[in-house]
């Protein structure tokens, strides 16, 4: 029996590769009950086959499929049967939320849409993430959508093409709103006794996150073009330094008392007092030739000794850090998830929960990453109580697969 704040929760989740099973991940971490349904026809998540080179082939788990299905259970089920819509049906009874991330008009074709549901289960919350909403067919692609978003002309250095972020941000971002949204449509529900439909897209969670270089444009006129990680809006702020032992650092300067301070850390005291870098406006506008100074005078220190004595002068800086570094630091233990398989392997991925709340553990879900159909009879007689004929009746006629039956 799985622990947590929302032990008492179940989840259908009708949602693959990113954003719907990361929602699904973290309800997990907080104690609800996640069934992963996985299309028969297609083997299941997409991602379970989107390995790196050096990935063990026959393992239907990847790096990838891991990231955002730790705790869940595998139903591996055809929808285009009606016997597996049926059993989907029987499920919604039990069900309270559903992730699901149909193109718009598809769940409909399918019977699993929030208005043929709430008619089995009026107090179902069903959250429905799109690519561009539900007027718009058109599949939703994070890399297309940072691109139409804005994210990815901005991102990049100067002068240099286009590219997109290093991780499926609209996803991630899309992920983090469905969940605001859940948790208000379940507090709703414990006022009301209703349930709620909740309507996300990729694209809008996008343009939500644009945060100010939306307003730079809508405010200031001004279009947002690649600066490299430098701030449009502040100096020095984002930019990447190497210190003398060819370490990048970066700043996050944003008083002028912080400028001070890195000007007394790095000899450089007169700079305090420079006509044309005494305030933010004055730095921002002499950005370059500021640049050009700080990148000389922090070339002659190294890493640790610039950080200790910015950590003790109160200045915003760190490392830039490898994967390795990352999880090496103090901070990142408690985030790490971690357990053997019954193969004798070590499955590693990272808590979807990044809060903590007094008098409640997270990060502590049950059970690694589920294969493919792993759990499909288990939840069809511990859900439904089907007898063990009817579950290998279904497996016959390829309503389901149960990995343990064959």
């Amino acid at each position: 029996m799985s622990q947590g704040i929302l032990s008492s929760i179940k989840v259908l989740e009708l949602a693959n590769v990113l954003a719907g099973p990361g929602v699904g991940a973290m309800l997990a971490e907080l104690g609800a009950e996640v069934i992963k349904v996985e299309n028969l026809q297609t083997n299941g998540d997409v991602t379970r086959s989107w390995k790196l080179p050096d990935e063990d082939p026959a393992t239907d788990i990847s790096a990838y499929f891991s990231c955002v299905n730790w705790g869940k259970q595998s139903l591996a089920i055809d929808l285009q049967k009606p016997d597996g819509i049926g059993l989907i049906k029987q499920l919604i009874k039990h069900t309270d939320i559903v992730l699901a991330s149909y193109k718009p008009g598809d769940a409909e074709k399918l019977k699993v849409d929030y208005e043929t549901l709430k008619q089995i289960n009026p107090k179902l919350i069903y959250a429905h993430l799109t690519g561009y909403g539900l007027e718009n067919d058109r599949a939703g692609y994070d890399a297309i959508i940072q691109a139409e978003t804005g994210f990815t002309l901005m991102n990049g250095e100067a002068g240099c093409k286009p590219v997109k972020m290093p991780v499926a941000l609209m996803d991630i971002l899309a992920g983090h709103h469905i969940k605001e949204a859940i948790f208000l449509a379940l507090f709703q529900r414990e006022r009301t006794g209703e349930g709620n439909y909740i309507d996300v897209s990729l694209f809008r969670s996008g343009l939500a996150s644009l945060a100010n270089q939306a307003t730079n444009w809508l405010v200031g006129n001004c279009i947002p073009k690649a600066m490299g990680s430098d701030h449009p809006n502040i100096v020095p702020y984002g930019t990447i330094y190497y210190t003398s032992d060819s370490k990048p650092v970066v700043l996050a300067v944003g008083t002028d008392q912080q400028f001070a301070s890195l000007c007394k850390i790095l000899g450089k005291a007169d700079l305090i007092t420079d006509e044309r870098f005494k305030t933010n406006l004055l730095r921002v506008k002499n950005r370059v030739l500021l640049q050009e100074m700080l990148k000389s005078l922090i070339a002659q220190m190294a890493r640790t000794d610039l950080l200790e004595a910015c950590k003790k002068c109160k200045v915003p800086a760190g490392g830039v850090f490898n994967m390795q570094e990352v999880f090496e630091q103090t901070e990142a233990q408690p985030m790490l998830l971690s357990q053997v398989t019954d193969q004798g392997n070590q499955l590693k991925g990272v808590s979807s929960i990044a809060f903590w709340m007094k008098g409640h553990t997270f990060a502590n879900v049950s059970g690694t990453p589920p294969h493919y159909g792993q759990h499909s009879a288990a939840i069809l007689k511990d859900v439904l109580g089907l007898k063990n004929h009817e579950v290998l009746s279904l497996i016959e006629k390829n309503v389901i697969y149960d990995r343990n039956f064959n």
